[in-house]
């Protein structure tokens, strides 16, 4: 496929895809990330130039990334990927190579991540890799990664750090969004009898085991703990039990950690049977912006939102949404910073697997730390992103709005 603007896109896949389309349940926003998919999508390689360049240069750095391809967030995470690079390359490259961006589908399936972890490790070009988004299928494909670079922009899950020296996150953890989300719910809200419903994989359990505890030390009780697989939820399978038994337990919160189509159902069945409480989760909530009248008042943690109140983050949404028709997401802008801390480390390192390594692994101490979109950036030993900022929004008419800032000093106290 050959475009005439400015940039030369070529593309190969072994079907037709559409990224931004939207389906018949719908506005983007909605989609299943655990069930239905709109698309299948074999190996894409995108190679993004400069007008006069030969967009199928040799010379180009190729980085992988690995998302849920047909998804909401997987594409919204494709497109901040894209943006951070067609603005790199439209700046003249990386010492005059353009970047190439080489796109798989992980199927937000651990099995399938694997595959594409070492298909990727074992193609030699590929310098490094963008992704995975979600934590089970980042954690189960870690450590298929040695030997290669991998960054995370949204595997939130404990379950990461450390999996893999090669493997880093520049998304702030479940422990940190879970903390931020019980101080919210027990202190701000007033609330002190919380039911949790989560997903039963590596996300639904990290914000379990990270926001149970924290909610009981600030002097709040769970009154129910149940796991839950999107894959039934689809198949008929009701989770109304669930719901009436923490009703009855006198629920004034329902945390759910979930990122499909099941949330605003869950949502639907709760207040069907009478519960008028407020609705919180960590940054898989995020969706619930498109969900309709079900989504409204629901509050969300996220590293980013697209009101964040700096000069970086306001140019960055605004060239994301001409680009793309629509606001960014959490994962979105943390794709965009991950390319463009990949390209400062391939400046400064070059594009050899371990030097390129081990310069990430020094951002933020051998190294400066990483200015982006979505904050700070710096590297523990674990390959976690340390003290990134956690905000905590609200939806409002569509759209999610900042109730507590990142950086106020309630989240510090």
């Amino acid at each position: 496929m050959k475009m005439s603007t400015s940039n030369v896109v070529t593309t190969t896949m072994t079907e037709q895809w559409r990224p931004f389309e939207q389906s018949k349940h719908g506005a983007a926003g909605t989609h299943r990330r655990h069930g239905r998919r709109r698309a299948v999508l074999g190996p894409l390689l995108l190679t993004l130039a400069l007008g006069g360049c030969a967009a199928e240069s040799n010379d180009a750095i190729r980085l992988g990334l690995a998302a849920p391809i047909g998804t909401t967030a997987g594409d919204g995470m494709y497109q901040g990927a894209l943006l951070a690079v067609e603005e790199i390359n439209q700046g003249g490259g990386i010492d005059g190579r353009m970047l190439e961006l080489d796109v798989r589908d992980d199927r937000m399936d651990a099995a399938r991540a694997i595959e594409v972890a070492a298909e990727f490790r074992d193609e030699s070009d590929v310098v490094a890799v963008v992704g995975h988004l979600t934590s089970g299928a980042t954690v189960a494909a870690a450590e298929r990664y040695d030997g290669l670079l991998a960054i995370s922009p949204g595997a939130t899950s404990p379950e990461l750090s450390g999996a893999s020296e090669w493997v880093f996150r520049v998304c702030p953890s479940d422990l940190h969004q879970s903390n931020t989300l019980a101080d919210w719910a027990y202190e701000h809200l007033e609330l002190d009898r919380a039911a949790i419903l989560y997903v039963n994989d590596a996300y639904g359990r990290g914000v379990l085991t990270a926001f149970a505890p924290a909610f009981e030390e600030l002097g709040g009780t769970i009154v129910g703990r149940s796991p839950y697989l999107p894959s039934l939820l689809e198949d008929g399978v009701e989770i109304d039990a669930y719901l009436e038994r923490a009703i009855r337990a006198g629920m004034d919160a329902l945390v759910i950690v979930g990122v499909g189509d099941e949330v605003p159902e869950i949502v639907r069945t709760a207040r069907a049977l009478g519960y008028r409480g407020p609705v919180l989760g960590t940054d898989g909530l995020i969706g619930m912006a498109q969900a309709g009248p079900v989504g409204e008042g629901t509050y969300v943690t996220a590293g980013f939102l697209p009101d964040r109140p700096t000069d970086e983050a306001r140019e960055f949404v605004r060239r994301y949404s001409e680009r793309f028709g629509q606001a960014p997401r959490d994962g979105s802008a943390h794709a965009y910073d991950t390319v463009k801390l990949l390209a400062r480390a391939i400046r400064e390192a070059g594009t050899d697997r371990r030097a390129l390594r081990d310069y990430v692994a020094g951002i933020g101490t051998v190294h400066p730390a990483f200015e982006g979109v979505t904050g700070t950036i710096r590297f523990d030993e674990a390959g976690d992103a340390i003290g990134k900022d956690v905000a905590v929004g609200m939806v409002r008419d569509g759209q999610i709005v900042t109730v507590l800032a990142a950086d106020s000093p309630e989240l510090h106290r």
